[in-house]
């Protein structure tokens, strides 16, 4: 193919309410357990990808910072994967910025590779479906499979890369927000990938979690169908704090929980003794996510700011990835 294609694509981050925690197959990206998230509104990232004749590498750009090393790796190990399904042999420039602090714990991958999924198949010329489109954006990030869609997403754990994809979880107008404890925005300690792969190969929890997150999966699936928050919240809840014991079990162990951290959970515990329906869920760093009701969400923020010392955003249910501009 000849010349320059472009598009430009928004999406959003997702946080898991089951999570994702252990791949089975690291080149394919298959999980070892099936997960369900909520996107959420607040936190997006939008991203340019042009292919170029002239260019003589790809080039890639983050909040207009050149990136480099592994994070440029990912990319452009993606953008291949695109190529090789088009034909394409073009060098991409890829242009994106976050709203979500990146590396953080704040889930910036899963919005990152569904935006670049979305801009690069769209500038290459490939037709993607939703379904596929999760499946592509799965080989980036595996969490960027549910990012495709809007409110509640199940990915599949599958067996294969054709089996392994998100789908909308039926939620019967269910409109919680999620208030974020933005405990440390700087870059984690020990990133994602490789703390989930010591955790799998090293923790002697891992087994009875990713056991026990089958039946997280099937409860909460039920009780997003019938927007049952206190269901939710209890399910992601434990499932949140059991991947976290996990990671403490893990040789040596990984520790992403801070002192905010814990004053953060101890804030949602009080609030629950005070009649309030609030949850907390963590992913892989030290920032707490509260789920609430939206007309609770001033008071849980204030009582979270207030314990962790913290600043909070609040969040509610967001839409699917899409195109802003289209090539």
């Amino acid at each position: 193919m000849a010349g320059d294609a472009q598009a430009t694509a928004v999406a959003h981050v997702n946080v898991a309410l089951v999570k994702y925690w252990g791949k089975r197959d690291a080149e394919l990206v298959l999980p070892c357990t099936g997960s369900l998230s909520m996107t959420l509104d607040a936190f997006w990232t939008t991203t340019t990808v042009r292919f170029c004749a002239e260019a003589g590498d790809d080039q890639v750009t983050l909040d207009g910072v050149v990136v480099s090393g592994e994070p440029r790796r990912r990319v452009t190990e993606f953008l291949d994967l695109v190529r090789s399904r088009t034909g394409r042999t073009g060098k991409a420039v890829v242009d994106s910025a976050n709203t979500v602090p990146t590396g953080a714990g704040l889930a910036s991958s899963s919005s990152g590779f569904a935006a670049l999924a979305l801009a690069a198949s769209s500038a290459s010329g490939l037709d993607l479906d939703a379904t596929a489109l999760s499946r592509l954006a799965r080989r980036g990030s595996g969490s960027a499979s549910r990012s495709v869609f809007g409110g509640f997403a199940l990915w599949h754990a599958g067996h294969d890369d054709a089996s392994s994809y998100a789908e909308p979880v039926p939620s019967a107008g269910f409109e919680p927000v999620m208030v974020v404890a933005l405990v440390d925005t700087g870059h984690k300690s020990v990133n994602s990938r490789d703390a989930m792969q010591r955790t799998v190969e090293t923790s002697p929890l891992y087994r009875a979690w990713a056991d026990s997150a089958a039946v997280d999966l099937t409860q909460m699936r039920a009780a997003v169908a019938r927007g049952d928050l206190d269901a939710v919240g209890e399910i992601a809840e434990r499932n949140a704090l059991g991947m976290h014991a996990t990671m403490l079990a893990a040789r040596p162990a990984v520790r992403y929980l801070a002192p905010a951290t814990v004053a953060a959970l101890d804030s949602v515990l009080e609030l629950r003794r005070a009649g309030v329906s609030a949850y907390a869920t963590m992913d892989a760093g030290p920032n707490v996510k509260v789920l609430c009701h939206r007309a609770d969400a001033d008071a849980v923020a204030e009582a979270v700011r207030t314990s962790a010392g913290c600043p909070t955003a609040v969040a509610g249910v967001g839409p699917a990835a899409r195109l802003v501009v289209k090539p």
